[in-house]
């Protein structure tokens, strides 16, 4: 979602080719225009929108390798401007930006092997710093900024093992510590802040089943409480907090695409 309410969709790929392309919808018409393309084709790569508008775009795969690369696109002109490598290349990450205006990489993989490592993006010297490594290696988690400053990352999988570990970053020291395991170890699912600050966490899957089961964190206990099942077991789908604080839990996949539609509240 850009500052003028438009939202940009990047790269990806169709069938097995992988994208430049960029394009820009317009909820007041309903409507799609084409914007410029990316210097570099990626899917599984990021998206971020920093504090001057602009979207930082990090990593992914581009059908032969894994990417450090990543660049920027500037909704005034349309553009795309390449900026410093990462010092991995990575995809199926996280990327969260900080409460000062850097952005966090977290985890991801290269190849089949999943990382602990993670990483600082600065947008006032466009370099990128390490920062320290997560207590897991760990793809397809969730990173998600709480109201205390502090960023939770958890769930995922590091390959074989899918996770219901969590742990928590803190900018002011660049250190991870561990907190409350999940319920349910669970890898491509959504975690979404609600508006008393507890993280809803839906679905996804653990390797076998894919699941509807959902839970909270309260980051005043560090602890993780079971909420209602989904109607519908579902991973890779989306989650949205509507005006109404209710969360919107949209599409997903489960052995193939569904177009079913849920509220949480």
């Amino acid at each position: 979602m850009l500052a003028n309410g438009t939202v940009l969709v990047t790269g990806g790929y169709n069938s097995s080719i992988v994208l430049t392309s960029a394009e820009l919808y317009d909820p007041s018409t309903g409507s799609w225009k084409t914007t410029g393309n990316m210097n570099s084709a990626r899917c599984y790569h990021t998206a971020t929108v920093l504090s001057n508008g602009t979207v930082l775009v990090t990593g992914g795969y581009n059908g032969n390798v894994f990417l450090n690369s990543a660049e920027f696109y500037d909704p005034s002109t349309g553009n795309w401007t390449t900026t410093g490598n990462m010092n991995t290349g990575r995809s199926y990450h996280a990327a969260t930006i900080l409460s000062n205006g850097t952005v966090l990489v977290t985890g991801g993989s290269i190849g089949s092997t999943a990382v602990s490592s993670a990483e600082l993006y600065d947008p006032s010297t466009r370099s990128w710093k390490t920062t320290g490594n997560m207590n897991f290696a760990r793809q397809y988690h969730t990173a998600t900024m709480l109201a205390n400053g502090k960023v939770l990352v958890s769930g995922g999988n590091n390959g074989n093992v899918y996770l219901n570990s969590a742990e928590l970053y803190d900018p002011s020291t660049g250190s991870w510590t561990t907190t409350g395991n999940m319920n349910s170890a669970r890898s491509r699912y959504t975690a979404t802040v609600l508006s008393n600050g507890k993280v809803l966490v839906s679905g996804g899957n653990n390797g076998n089943v894919y699941l509807n089961s959902a839970e909270f964190y309260d980051p005043s206990t560090g602890n993780w409480t079971a909420t209602a099942n989904m109607n519908s077991t579902r991973s890779d789908h989306g989650a949205t907090v509507l005006l109404s604080g209710y969360v919107l839990i949209t599409g997903g996949w489960v052995g193939t695409a569904t177009a079913s539609c849920e509220i949480y509240g």
